[in-house]
This record gives structure tokens, C-alpha cells and sequence, in this order.
């Protein structure tokens, strides 16, 4: 198995906020991205709420994110335009045989 930590999370995007709020995920994701810190899908479903996967690159990735400032900076930004609905901070695979 990777060493990967897969981690997904449900939001919707405040009202009146939802072009605000995919630009600072692309700003969120770029900043991942170029830290090296995970790798990112954003999902929406029917009802309008939006799914992000994240693979992060390990624990010490996560962490290290945590403290990079773009990121941080991002994910306060991200904070004043969406409601998280549900986080799932870590799923580990079961292995089916």
C-alpha cells in the first residue's frame, strides 16, 4: 500500500460566493501542487455541494503544508466563502484480497 493519506472533504459555497471560492480552491490547489504537498480532484454533485479528494504526499506532507503560508493563507481565505459539511481527515484502504 502507498504511503499516500487520502483525505476527502464536503463544502457548499456560501451564497454569493461560489465563483470566490473556486478561485481560492485553484489557489489552494496550486499551492499543493507546487509544494509538493498533495495532488487534488474537485468534484460537484447534483445537489450543488462540492467533493474534494485529496491524495497528500504523506503525514509529514500534511504538515509541512500546514505551515507553508501560501496554503495557510488560502485556507483562511477559503474559510469566509464556504460551509464544510463534512471532513474526513484520513480513510485508509481495506484491502479486499
Amino acid at each position: 500500500m502507498s504511503q499516500e493519506i487520502l483525505s476527502v472533504a464536503i463544502f457548499n459555497a456560501l451564497p454569493g460566493m461560489e465563483q470566490d471560492a473556486l478561485a481560492t480552491m485553484r489557489e489552494l490547489r496550486a499551492a499543493l501542487s507546487s509544494g509538493g504537498y498533495s495532488r487534488d480532484r474537485l468534484y460537484r454533485d447534483g445537489n450543488g455541494q462540492y467533493v474534494v479528494v485529496r491524495y497528500w504526499k504523506s503525514e509529514e506532507a500534511r504538515r509541512n503544508a500546514l505551515e507553508s503560508p501560501e496554503v495557510v493563507r488560502a485556507l483562511a481565505k477559503l474559510s469566509h466563502q464556504i460551509e464544510i459539511v463534512k471532513i474526513h481527515e484520513r480513510l485508509d484502504e481495506v484491502e479486499l484480497g
